[in-house]
C-alpha cells in the first residue's frame, strides 16, 4: 500500500514537472469573461479538469509499458496528462482559449 502511494506521488510530481515548461510558454489571452462564466469555470470546469487529469495520469501510467513498446508514449502522455493539465491550470478563469491574462481587466 505504501509503495502504491509512493508511485502515485511520483507520478503527480512528474506530471507537474512536465507541465511547468508549458505554463511558462503560454500565450496571453484577450478575453473578457462574464461573472457567470468565471463562476461556472471555477465550480464546474476546473474540478472536472482536475478529475480528468488524475484519471488520465493513472491511465497513462498503466498504459506506459504498451505505449513504450508501440513507440507513442509522448503522444499518449500529451493527450492523457499534459492537455488536461493545461486546460485546468493555464487557462484564465472563465476564458475559453488556453493562455494567461497579462493585464488585469478594468
Amino acid at each position: 500500500m505504501a509503495k502504491m502511494k509512493l508511485n502515485l506521488v511520483a507520478t503527480l510530481v512528474l506530471s507537474v514537472a512536465l507541465v511547468l515548461p508549458c505554463i511558462a510558454a503560454a500565450k496571453s489571452v484577450e478575453e473578457k469573461p462574464s461573472g457567470f462564466a468565471m463562476a461556472g469555470d471555477l465550480l464546474i470546469a476546473r474540478p472536472l479538469g482536475l478529475a480528468f487529469l488524475a484519471i488520465g495520469t493513472v491511465v497513462y501510467v498503466a498504459s506506459l509499458p504498451i505505449a513504450l513498446l508501440g513507440g507513442n508514449a509522448k503522444e499518449v502522455g500529451r493527450t492523457l496528462v499534459i492537455e488536461p493539465a493545461l486546460e485546468t491550470f493555464v487557462r484564465c478563469l472563465g476564458c475559453t482559449r488556453l493562455g494567461r491574462k497579462e493585464k488585469i481587466a478594468k
